[in-house]
């Protein structure tokens, strides 16, 4: 088990279906002759709190620039970078939170307008809330307990009342819901137990129905599964229908990988260097996982066009070689290997995409939280016309 600190524990996992290469290591790819994109470049590093394990980009002043938020666990802070539209940022506002912040949503909690945030707090055993004023200031909102360590969240609108509710998964395999009245207050919402150490909650309509569906990712021995549970659309689920990954799924997150129109399912699988992918039949089913290797220790990822070539492709952090992956897609749900790596700090945690509002290009950069160095690390698309001068704020 990788660890950066210990309220900073990551659950490693593996994938089935590797292939053992020259150096008696596990891989999930065959290396093809093929000359990966170079779509990218390190620009800039920006300090933050200590053990950052989360990031998210969001605009938080209403100045139509992308501002950046992290939370640090060891330090009990979440830090504020606001942007400045092109590509760099301003340094750190540091708020103390909460006992070991993991991680966060985004919305509208009391509808007026401006950002909040939801923080996932493993040390305090709670929900924390964080209501915003619109100029990239926070006062506290209500606090809820929960029982036991809150490791992930998810925020929509999951019984159809117009206001945002909360889905949370706790690690005593456990998943809790909480409905929101939009004044910034909640009330507890059903309970569910299943599967083993839940790691990540995501939401989506994945059978087109008009009402949210919930995807955990169990990364204990006991399930090594993904759990797909269909909504009924008054904050309830059915019950879940799960989907082997073979060993210990980390997170997992949407895309379309084969252009179907239909949500696909990307899981990320720290041990034997693997992610999976689930392509989606529109009916909240999914066919078999196929595996794709990364670079060592795949902790977090996402998708997106990064290439401009209309396929959907995939940026991973790999904890342990200390790099951002790219893997370049095909349009079937699986990927071209080798993937293009980019050096970064210490402790590739976490990343999140932005765009570089004030240059008028859609092309994103990458925010990178770095558990190791509690630092964020800024890669802006070569397609992007750089700042005069790229900066290191540490």
């Amino acid at each position: 088990m990788k660890r950066t600190s210990r309220s900073a524990e990551v659950i490693i996992s593996v994938v089935s279906l590797c292939l053992i290469v020259g150096n008696g290591f596990l891989a999930c790819s065959k290396a093809e002759p093929y000359n990966p994109p170079d779509p990218f470049y390190y620009f800039a590093s920006y300090k933050v709190g200590k053990n950052p394990t989360a990031i998210t980009t969001v605009d938080l002043n209403q100045d139509s620039f992308t501002d950046l938020i992290t939370t640090n666990i060891s330090s009990n802070t979440i830090s504020i970078l606001l942007g400045n539209g092109d590509g760099t940022f301003r340094d750190q506002i540091q708020l103390h939170v909460c006992q070991e912040p993991r991680a966060l949503a985004m919305g509208d909690f009391n509808e007026d307008g401006h950002s909040d945030i939801a923080l996932a707090c493993s040390g305090g055993d709670e929900i924390a809330l964080l209501l915003g004023h619109g100029n990239g200031r926070f006062e506290e909102g209500q606090r809820y307990p929960v029982h036991r360590t809150p490791i992930a969240l998810a925020t929509d609108d999951i019984n159809r009342d117009g206001h945002a509710d909360l889905v949370v998964a706790l690690r005593n395999d456990k998943v809790k819901v909480f409905l929101g009245n939009g004044t910034g207050e909640f009330r507890h919402g059903v309970q569910y137990e299943h599967g083993d150490t839940p790691t990540s909650v995501a939401l989506s309509d994945l059978n087109a129905d008009g009402k949210l569906d919930l995807v955990v990712t169990n990364g204990g021995p006991m399930s090594n599964a993904v759990s797909i549970w269909l909504g009924n659309g008054d904050g309830s689920f059915r019950d879940p229908k799960d989907y082997s990954t073979g060993h210990r799924p980390l997170g997992v997150s949407f895309a379309d990988f084969n252009n179907d129109h239909h949500n696909d399912l990307l899981v990320i699988n720290g041990e034997k260097d693997c992610f999976t992918t689930f392509l989606g039949n529109g009916n909240a089913t999914f066919r078999p996982g196929k595996d794709s290797g990364a670079d060592a220790g795949p902790n977090f990822g996402l998708a997106k066009d990064f290439n401009g070539d209309r396929l959907v492709d995939v940026a991973i952090v790999n904890l342990q070689s200390n790099d951002l992956s790219i893997l370049f897609g095909k349009g079937d749900g699986t990927f071209h290997y080798p993937p293009r790596n980019y050096r970064t700090k210490s402790g590739p945690f976490a990343l999140s995409s932005f765009r570089v509002t004030n240059v008028g290009v859609e092309e994103p950069g990458l925010a990178i939280a770095d558990n190791g160095s509690g630092s964020v690390s800024i890669f802006l698309h070569k397609g992007l016309k750089p700042p005069a001068i790229s900066q290191s704020h540490e």
